[in-house]
């Protein structure tokens, strides 16, 4: 039985009911939501079972795998895998799983995958630096008024408006 593509969630309820799981977080747990903690913890614990000797002589690897708890014991991986779920779960329940690339029409999928990961990874490292991916600087930072992501999220709208002319033209 083939499903009906459903209308998106509305935009504004939406917004109100990501605030109220942001609140929540806050009054329930302590701290805001993100989510590249939780990637940089189990790209530790892949690169540990790969190459352990690279995790012993970094500080930075060795901080995210060596500690008294495991190192998937952690509230951001929880957080991750209920997102995944939950995407998944939303999107089949409105019709809309499939396998597609999204692109514009001068480029090839291979080309569209190639910088999507080159980006993927300069972002990455950027998050890493930032110590902040842009759920946990805007909705977690926003929230309580930290001066920094305020500053992240207008250089990341100011940036996107102004390489957006240069760019157009792939999506059109």
């Amino acid at each position: 039985m083939e499903h009906l593509k459903k209308d998106y969630m509305n935009p504004y309820a939406a917004g109100v009911l990501l605030g109220i799981v942001l609140f929540s977080s806050f009054v329930l747990f302590g701290h805001g939501l993100g989510a590249s903690g939780g990637v940089a913890q189990v790209a530790g614990v892949v690169l540990d079972l790969i190459w352990p000797a690279h995790v012993e002589a970094s500080s930075y690897y060795i901080s995210l795998v060596r500690n008294s708890e495991h190192p998937l014991d952690t509230w951001l991986v929880y957080e991750i895998i209920g997102v995944v779920i939950g995407g998944f779960l939303s999107g089949l329940l409105a019709g809309r799983v499939k396998v597609e690339t999204f692109k514009g029409p001068g480029i090839s999928n291979t080309t569209r995958w190639t910088m999507a990961l080159i980006g993927g990874a300069i972002a990455g490292y950027g998050v890493r630096i930032a110590r902040g991916c842009t759920s946990s600087q805007a909705l977690s930072g926003g929230a309580i008024l930290a001066a920094g992501s305020w500053a992240f999220m207008f250089s990341v709208f100011g940036g996107a408006y102004l390489v957006a002319y240069f760019v157009r033209k792939l999506w059109n």
